[in-house]
């Protein structure tokens, strides 16, 4: 997953050799996201992670993902080329994150949600690694992308090795029929509506905190690029924590209440951060960790919470749905978030456009909390 924001991370490098279009910029990042949509609704509709074994599919796609991102070292920066390959890195990336989540839950059911979080933690850890890799190679893009490409590789490599658990099952065939019914039951609606409102935060904060981190830094006179690459690979790894503890919460309090108050505390954050943009540092990046660690503490468990609510019959298409409405939302997020910025003349208040959607989404996952149907999630937990 280290491919994912490998773009945003090395943008600002990509600029000082190459003038790119504003607009090619946002494409850079949110093409990914559209590849991701396009790949798991095809992945589904065909039936990949049960005709093929999914250890097998993952592997395939993580190497292939890898290569295709290395096109990036030979490529015009920015140019159709270039964001063509985001696209297609994407597009496999569906063929991995998806599968490996239903590897993950294979292994169980009491604490498939603490399962989840950890999969989505190995997730926060390998979208905040380009920026590890590019406070390293500091002024040197071409080596980020190729660390990040090779550890594709590795770890499709490694995956083979890899064994189902004794809770492993086939999915059904994607069927669009169920499209119809997942959007008519309300508590899976919901679900969903809880869901949207957590992606709408969430990729659109990743893709753009190291542009807003060095806007912050430059307001306050401290550090460098390096250091504001550093300072956001900190933030959006804190994550990892979040996940674990989403997980851990999840199976003890229930899903509605754990992703509401993660998403009330993240929209506060995301709310607070330009109060703060000029400092005291430490105050910002105070706020900052615990943004990263709220925004996507929550996210394994909205999956969670539709496989326990939809038909069981057609859990794998109603995940299908979810994943793909909700990444499409984030390539709208991400396309606006730089615009939104723009228009009201700077980085500062940018985020402010963000605090809709967690706040939107706490209270659809409150207004799940009260219906019957509630009970049928996290063990009678809610």
């Amino acid at each position: 997953m280290s491919l994912w924001f490998v773009s945003a991370a090395v943008l600002p490098e990509m600029l000082a050799e190459v003038d790119i279009p504003s607009v090619r910029q946002a494409a850079l990042s949110s093409g990914v996201q559209g590849g991701f949509v396009c790949g798991a609704l095809l992945s589904a509709w065909f039936g990949l992670a049960d005709r093929v074994d999914p250890r097998r599919l993952f592997a395939i796609a993580a190497v292939a993902a890898g290569l295709v991102n290395a096109l990036l070292l030979v490529l015009p920066p920015g140019g159709a080329a270039s964001i063509g390959c985001r696209v297609a890195t994407g597009a496999l990336l569906a063929c991995v994150y998806p599968v490996g989540m239903k590897i993950a839950i294979g292994w169980g059911q009491r604490d498939r949600g603490f399962l989840v979080g950890l999969l989505i933690g190995a997730l926060t850890l390998g979208s905040a690694a380009p920026h590890l890799l590019a406070f390293a190679g500091h002024t040197n893009w071409r080596l980020t992308v190729l660390v990040a490409s090779m550890a594709s590789v590795i770890a499709g490599v490694l995956v083979v090795a890899v064994r189902l658990g004794p809770y492993h099952v086939r999915s059904p065939r994607f069927d669009p029929a169920v499209i119809v019914t997942a959007w008519t039951n309300k508590r899976v609606r919901l679900a969903y509506a809880g869901y949207f409102g957590h992606m709408w935060e969430l990729y659109a904060m990743w893709a753009w905190l190291l542009a807003y981190t060095r806007a912050a830094f430059e307001a306050q006179a401290i550090g460098t690029a390096a250091i504001a690459s550093l300072s956001t690979f900190f933030v959006v790894a804190s994550g990892i924590l979040g996940c674990l503890l989403g997980g851990y919460l999840s199976d003890r309090i229930g899903r509605t209440a754990t992703t509401a108050g993660m998403m009330i505390v993240s929209g506060s954050c995301a709310l607070l951060m330009g109060f703060l943009f000029t400092g005291p540092l430490w105050l910002f990046m105070l706020v900052a960790i615990v943004w990263g660690i709220s925004v996507v503490g929550d996210s394994a468990q909205f999956s969670a919470a539709v496989t326990e609510l939809a038909d069981r019959r057609f859990v794998g298409t109603a995940l299908s749905v979810q994943l793909g409405a909700g990444f499409a939302l984030t390539v709208l997020a991400i396309w606006l978030t730089p615009r939104f910025a723009d228009l009201i003349g700077g980085w500062r208040w940018a985020f402010l456009l963000l605090v809709p959607g967690p706040l939107l989404g706490a209270s659809a996952m409150l207004w799940l909390r009260n219906l019957p149907e509630s009970v049928n999630m996290a063990g009678g937990l809610r």
